[in-house]
């Protein structure tokens, strides 16, 4: 399990307790940053109990807390700035296996864009799918580390590489033909970029796994 994976399921797994989680949601709810106060008071539970939840979701990354004087006032007497606690920007998410819609999104709207300045489609999608090839073999690691990091699950053996996770899965499952398209040109771009010499992207028919294998081994981490 890779190490941004682990601390995914961590995050998940802080959610776990039912207090914690409780405190979580009513954080997320309000519209601006909430005191220990106001979220012990929001689900019921002393104010030591909320404090330590809180500042383990601090800790998790899910929120993050600001210092401000709750009464408005400024200067000798108007008291020190409480700590407040509103939800962060950082996407909840963990699947299993891995899944890579925001690299297919990313993809495609590439593409939109490049057609809305005037490139027909066959060819804004044909560049989408090398520019992002280009970000992810940018990274100086092995074909078959950036692979697996991708979600692909590489599995080597007879000569070839067998992809056996698909992470566009639910995606291609709608709209195979497109998918299944963009996928075989990126992965055939990573090959040229990282691959050893003689790696080239095939295609497989559609089953389990992914719809492309390399046909020759590439190291898997």
């Amino acid at each position: 399990m890779d190490e941004a994976f682990g601390q995914r399921v961590a995050r998940v797994g802080s959610l776990a307790d039912p207090v914690r989680r409780a405190l979580y949601r009513f954080v997320a709810e309000q519209p601006g940053a909430v005191s220990r106060d106001q979220a012990a008071s929001g689900v019921d539970v002393p104010r030591h109990t909320a404090k330590f939840h809180l500042e383990r979701l601090v800790d998790e990354g899910l929120l993050v807390t600001e210092f401000r004087r709750l009464t408005g006032r400024t200067g000798p007497g108007a008291g020190r700035p409480a700590k407040l606690y509103r939800r962060s920007r950082r996407e909840l998410t963990v699947s299993v296996p891995s899944r890579r819609y925001d690299l297919a999104g990313q993809v495609l709207a590439d593409a939109v864009e490049r057609t809305l300045d005037g490139a027909p489609m066959p060819d804004a999608l044909a560049a989408a799918v090398e520019d992002a090839a280009d970000r992810v073999a940018a990274e100086d690691r092995p074909l078959g580390e950036l692979l697996a990091a991708l979600g692909y699950e590489p599995r080597t053996g007879g000569g070839a590489t067998v992809l056996a996770n698909c992470p566009f899965d639910r995606l291609a499952a709608d709209h195979r033909d497109l998918v299944c398209g963009l996928n075989h040109a990126f992965v055939a771009s990573l090959a040229r970029r990282r691959g050893g010499p003689g790696c080239a992207a095939e295609a497989v028919p559609p089953g389990p796994g992914c719809c492309v294998r390399l046909l020759a081994e590439t190291p898997t981490p």
